[in-house]
């Protein structure tokens, strides 16, 4: 007979990001779902309940990035607008609800909701200081750096003695100083990696236009998986290889016809060779400042074919630990949240 779980085995992490939410438990469970957050921000508290529906927590962890989307007026704001949604969504069932937050030094701490909501530039976009943590546990060698590729950012962070020893706090001067690049392997809108494509021998100029995005370079690829019921695309459409082709063609205002799948494929190379060059810009940079290059490299999320391709670009020969082949693709998915349920646990130093 299986005993009831106790309420510290109960313990459940949020990540609620502006496009998607994470869940998982630091014993294995994860789960994401897609929700776009700048358009239905009255609909989040029941989608949190939906994605844990079948978890009972007893204590509910939490982290985010939401708070950036422009559905509010300021970050304060949108912090403020998700803590109220999980503390609602932890009411049913009832469960205990911290926040986690970082300081101005990189202290960390879980804090009870009404004190996130007086520290709301702490609490906003605190999910990669988690994330560090659990890579740094993880660090092949003493001088390491994380490079956590996902559908719409680059997370690069430093890793000195297996902890995280980031420069910038915020996102702005995390994107000042290079740590995060707002650059992904689905959302990233095309005219944001290139204003060209190669078509034939002809450059052609790209419509500043939603007419696709990294996500179609990536399954063209092969590197990300097509599901033909996936609709989370530019134009609605299935993320299969065919629809992506599709899309890259009318960037170009290109009739499909005239763009078989060996032009698609050279122009998807075109573009996963930009991201690379634009990414590895940014961790040189990063490594620069630190004073050191790394001699181990933690990947994580589910853009781990850029991320080799930013290593290969370097120069370098790090070891290399993938968290996705270690937590497994799922887990890694939703690591933030799987790092936070760690720490919740006392798992994660």
């Amino acid at each position: 007979m299986r005993l009831p779980s106790s309420p510290s085995d109960r313990v459940v992490a949020l990540d609620v990001g502006g496009a998607n939410l994470k869940a998982a438990d630091g014993r294995g469970w994860s789960r994401s779902a897609s929700f776009p957050l700048w358009q239905r921000p009255e609909e989040l508290t029941g989608a949190l309940r939906a994605l844990v529906a079948d978890r009972l927590p007893a204590r509910v962890v939490a982290t985010m990035t939401g708070e950036i989307a422009d559905c509010f007026s300021c970050r304060a704001a949108g912090v403020a607008h998700i803590v109220a949604a999980l503390a609602r969504a932890a009411a049913s069932p009832p469960s205990d609800l911290a926040i986690y937050v970082v300081d101005g030094h990189h202290r960390a701490a879980l804090v009870p909701a009404e004190e996130a909501l007086r520290r709301p530039l702490d609490a906003a976009a605190s999910n990669w200081h988690a994330l560090a943590r659990l890579a740094a546990q993880h660090a092949p060698t003493e001088r390491s750096v994380l490079i956590d590729i996902g559908s719409t950012t680059t997370d690069i962070v430093p890793l000195v003695d297996r902890v995280p020893d980031p420069v910038a706090r915020h996102d702005a001067d995390r994107m000042l100083s290079g740590e995060l690049v707002y650059m992904g392997v689905e959302r990233t809108p095309l005219p944001a990696l290139s204003r060209t494509l190669p078509h034939r021998g002809v450059t052609r100029p790209i419509a500043a236009e939603r007419f696709a995005e990294s996500r179609d370079v990536w399954l063209l690829l092969g590197d990300l998986p097509a599901d033909a019921d996936c609709r989370e695309t530019a134009d609605g459409g299935p993320a299969t290889v065919d629809a992506a082709r599709v899309r890259l063609a009318r960037s170009m205002l290109l009739d499909p016809e005239s763009f078989t799948p060996s032009d698609a494929v050279v122009a998807a190379r075109h573009c996963a060779a930009l991201q690379a060059r634009r990414i590895t810009r940014a961790l040189v940079a990063v490594m620069d400042r630190a004073g050191w290059q790394p001699t181990g490299v933690v990947l994580s999320g589910h853009g781990t074919a850029l991320a080799r391709r930013v290593i290969r670009r370097t120069g370098w020969l790090p070891t290399v630990v993938s968290l996705p082949t270690v937590l497994g693709a799922d887990v890694s998915r939703s690591a933030p949240a799987h790092a936070l349920a760690c720490i919740a646990r006392g798992l994660l130093p």
